[in-house]
């Protein structure tokens, strides 16, 4: 590897050439930094469902793609401009930005950034690419690409954690267990002795369980299909499991009502972007204060709706990364998770190098599994 930080550095990155094709671990180009940015070694990256359906086009269906947006990584060299960030530091990228001055910012209704928005695109806010392979433009899910052992992004866009933190878990709330996290805390804004239900227990919707035991709530219902779940929910302070599939005569909302007293929960929260599911979490929260937390991304571009759950006075929000702040709230998080006062070993459930991505991909569609997570290995 070439160590002149001005330098365009080789290196290993998991590559998708169009959509529905598989995944390759190729060589690739990385360039250095423009003056706003930082160049990281990848550390340790992991899994999320959304890196699977970017394969698929979402969010943007621009290929090649240079794959992965949850890890941590070590600041390899940063632009001249850079002030939050210098050689050597510990970082998890994020693909919101927290510019504490614009309207969204100083208002703090929402954790919608206006100065540094929400990296959709593919590419870097300059609508250009620090990535290439054979000479060609590679584009990214977010606001980089983790699973590459080298990447480029905008220093607007990483939270300096301390290095003592576990890599593992700072991958993991670097998208996922802090989005379901958030969800509850920032957008529900869960009560002491509220109840919440949550669809979907992977490491989403175990952050929003998470968070629902830390605000107080009394009932916590996890839903999944998967009978392994219930442990995983367990720990987080699941107090109730519903499995769809062993209760196939009623309908996931009436399941809900039925261990909340017949009226429903104060708070849902809908991880799973499935699209019949999203009603159903309306029809499982009280009628006239009920309130739906929608942060699952599935391959559908549109949902279905049911128009009766939100005529009898249901809410239904929808939220990116949890409604958290990338700075003031997530260092929040990442602070928790250095002094381990959070379980994140239980979503740990297996590890691959980047060389086996396709391994990890496999099983990371297994009923046992909860994160994979990818040792780098430059």
């Amino acid at each position: 590897m070439a160590k002149n930080t001005s330098e365009v550095i080789t290196c290993k990155a998991a590559i998708c050439w169009g959509m529905g094709k598989p995944v390759i671990v190729e060589e690739i180009q990385v360039d250095p930094p423009n003056a706003t940015e930082v160049r990281v070694k990848m550390l340790c990256a992991s899994i999320c469902s959304t890196d699977i359906t970017s394969t698929l086009g979402f969010p943007h269906g621009k290929f090649p793609l240079a794959l992965g947006h949850e890890g941590v990584g070590v600041v390899e060299s940063v632009g001249e401009q850079v002030t939050n960030a210098k050689e050597g530091d510990m970082v998890i990228p994020i693909y919101v930005g927290e510019c504490k001055e614009c309207e969204n910012c100083v208002t703090g209704k929402t954790n919608l950034c206006m100065a540094y928005p929400v990296c959709l695109t593919g590419v870097m806010p300059d609508n250009t690419s620090r990535m290439s392979i054979q000479g060609q433009r590679l584009y990214h899910v977010f606001s980089c690409a983790t699973w590459s052992e080298y990447m480029v992004i905008d220093a607007n866009y990483i939270l300096k954690v301390d290095p003592s933190i576990n890599l593992a878990h700072a991958s993991f709330i670097s998208c996922g267990f802090s989005t379901g996290f958030g969800a509850a805390w920032k957008e529900a804004k869960v009560e002491t002795g509220s109840s919440v239900a949550v669809f979907g227990l992977g490491a989403v919707g175990l952050g929003a369980v998470s968070a629902a035991k830390m605000l107080g709530a009394a009932k916590i219902i996890g839903i999944d299909k998967n009978e392994l779940k219930r442990e995983k929910g367990e720990a987080f302070g699941m107090t109730e499991f519903i499995n769809p599939s062993n209760n196939s005569d009623k309908s996931v909302s009436e399941l809900v009502k039925e261990l909340s007293g017949g009226n429903g929960v104060d708070y849902s929260i809908e991880c799973t972007g499935a699209a019949p599911l999203l009603t159903e979490s309306l029809e499982a929260t009280k009628v006239g204060t009920g309130e739906t937390i929608l942060i699952g991304v599935g391959a559908e571009s549109t949902l279905p709706l049911g128009l009766i759950p939100i005529l009898l006075g249901r809410t239904l929000k929808g939220s990116v990364f949890g409604g958290l702040k990338a700075i003031s709230d997530l260092s929040i998080i990442a602070e928790k998770c250095r002094k381990k006062e959070l379980p994140l070993d239980v979503l740990f459930t297996h590890e691959v190098t980047l060389g086996d991505i396709n391994k990890g991909l496999k099983i990371s569609k297994e009923p046992e599994c909860v994160k994979v997570v990818i040792k780098m290995s430059c």
